[in-house]
């Protein structure tokens, strides 16, 4: 794992989008369609209710060319084994316990990310045993996650530190901001787009002010350091 990224001026974090639990992705599809059109989203990832293989298979395939056509990278929320048999891209695993069988079926080819990153520690191995990026800020098993300021440092940390893209979640337009502003190579975003009252895409449109916000202020941040 490379560390010690140049001092240059950080890029616009890219936005990941997670689907909400995914039973009827043909209904699905044509909101994701027009997200997808209205904003730079980097990945996709598709989180799947509990069915049967065959099931998650067509489901992944009803929604992966909408995805795929638009640029997008699109990963499972775990089901590894299912990613080359349905079309995905990758896959994002909960934890490191996860990430050496997921490297080992999926790459050189495919995409790996992980997350439960409960220490820096955690996160460092993760990075070493290459892992395409880290996600910080995932509610854990349990219902819990750090605070946003303990989120917001770890990804400032990583981002100043090491090559690895990291990814922060955000489960609210301000935290969006907030994450932006670290230098985080992407902000996903899920509950935060689809249980917006006013409907996804007046949430998407705040989410990509915000997020440009939060970049300018790492701008600010990274020309005073330099200065």
């Amino acid at each position: 794992m490379s560390s010690k990224k140049s001092p240059s001026a950080p890029p616009a974090p890219r936005l990941y989008l997670a689907t909400p639990p995914l039973a009827d992705a043909v209904a699905l599809a044509p909101q994701l369609r027009e997200l997808l059109a209205t904003a730079d989203i980097a990945a996709v990832l598709v989180r799947l209710v509990e069915a049967d293989e065959r099931s998650n298979i067509n489901r992944v395939k009803a929604i992966a060319s909408t995805v795929q056509d638009a640029g997008a990278a699109l990963l499972l929320d775990g089901h590894v084994s299912l990613v080359a048999r349905s079309g995905a891209d990758g896959a994002h695993v909960g934890d490191v316990t996860q990430l050496d069988d997921a490297l080992e079926q999926l790459k050189p080819d495919r995409i790996v990310g992980v997350g439960g990153l409960h220490s820096r520690h955690d996160s460092m191995v993760a990075g070493e045993a290459g892992a395409d990026y880290l996600l910080f800020g995932e509610i854990d098993a349990t219902g819990e996650r750090p605070s946003t300021a303990a989120i917001a440092e770890r990804l400032e940390w990583w981002a100043e530190v090491f090559e690895p893209p990291c990814v922060g979640y955000a489960h609210t337009v301000d935290e969006v901001e907030l994450f932006a502003a670290t230098g985080a190579d992407f902000i996903m975003v899920g509950d935060a787009i689809w249980s917006d009252a006013r409907g996804a895409q007046a949430a998407l449109a705040d989410v990509v002010q915000r997020l440009s916000q939060g970049h300018a202020a790492s701008l600010k941040r990274a020309a005073a350091r330099q200065g």
